[in-house]
């Protein structure tokens, strides 16, 4: 019945044979003549029509001003595509439909790992050695945790007086986070756009965002992992950034200023793709199931 509508008998290209993400934004996502497409400046007389190559790209990320048509989420679920609504530039995650994508091995290998204690501390390990550029030869979590809070101190007050902030230490009351000074304010902020993007990251590659290494108990614990590699390099970048000119006397509210901040960031220096490079580095995902060694982790 109906064959060829919306493309339905075609064959799903496998995600490893496809491109990865593609941002649109200001638009409406729909099908034409059993293609996917993306129509901006509908109400104008000479409308922009995208043809969205869909069957060869993993992930949509639709950006504000945007509606999808029921037609639209159709063909996504029918050739696997996956759809997540985002912020400009991926500082904000807010949705993203569960459309399975065809391979489990990225799950699988971050269960394997998560579920042996021996290998999850090797990861753990993996991951503050990225952060801190050593490995440490502790193998207990709670300790590598102090030494690594003790170090963030350090970098919190190099990077304050990098951008000529004043700097009182790190506060943050969560039932009054108005409360807190300007730079405290800017890195909640900044925090909040990189564990977005991380969470496009993860959702790209089909993680599992629960099974954490380092975080524990949050939903998104997996998520926040891949977000504190990126503290030193990109977080605080972002809001000590946006501080500075707080003090230099712009009169923006801190948090549009922290996104503006980390939308241009994010965009030159290919944020998401990044952390997606990350996560394949971290769950080795490289590796066969049974080889390799975790002990040098």
């Amino acid at each position: 019945m109906l064959k060829g509508r919306l493309g339905l008998e075609t064959a799903r290209i496998p995600h490893a044979d496809r491109h990865g993400l593609i941002w649109l934004e200001r638009g409406e996502l729909c099908v034409v003549d059993g293609c996917l497409n993306f129509l901006s400046g509908k109400h104008t007389v000479e409308p922009h029509i995208l043809q969205v190559p869909h069957q060869a790209i993993s992930m949509i990320l639709l950006g504000p001003g945007s509606s999808v048509t029921h037609d639209a989420l159709r063909l996504l679920a029918r050739h696997g595509t996956l759809m997540a609504a985002v912020g400009v530039d991926g500082v904000r995650t807010y949705t993203a439909p569960p459309l399975m994508p065809d391979r489990s091995d990225v799950a699988r290998r971050q269960a394997e790992l998560w579920g042996s204690p021996r290998r999850r501390i090797s990861v753990a390990r993996h991951m503050y050695a990225l952060r801190l550029g050593e490995v440490l030869p502790h193998r207990d979590l709670d300790t590598l945790r102090g030494i690594e809070g003790a170090r963030v101190k350090t970098i919190y007050r190099l990077m304050a007086e990098k951008y000529g902030i004043k700097w009182n230490g790190r506060h943050y009351d969560r039932g009054d986070p108005g409360a807190a000074d300007t730079p405290n304010q800017a890195i909640n902020h900044a925090a909040t756009a990189v564990q977005a993007a991380a969470a496009i990251a993860v959702q790209s590659l089909a993680a599992v965002p629960q099974l954490g290494f380092i975080h524990e108990d949050s939903g998104q614990a997996f998520v926040l992992d891949i977000a504190d590699l990126f503290r030193d390099s990109i977080t605080l970048h972002i809001a000590f950034s946006a501080a500075k000119k707080i003090s230099e006397g712009d009169e923006t509210i801190i948090d549009r200023l922290v996104r503006r901040e980390a939308s241009t960031i994010f965009r030159k220096q290919g944020v998401i793709p990044a952390m997606i490079d990350k996560i394949k580095q971290v769950l080795r995902t490289e590796e066969t199931n049974g080889s390799g060694s975790d002990s040098n982790a």
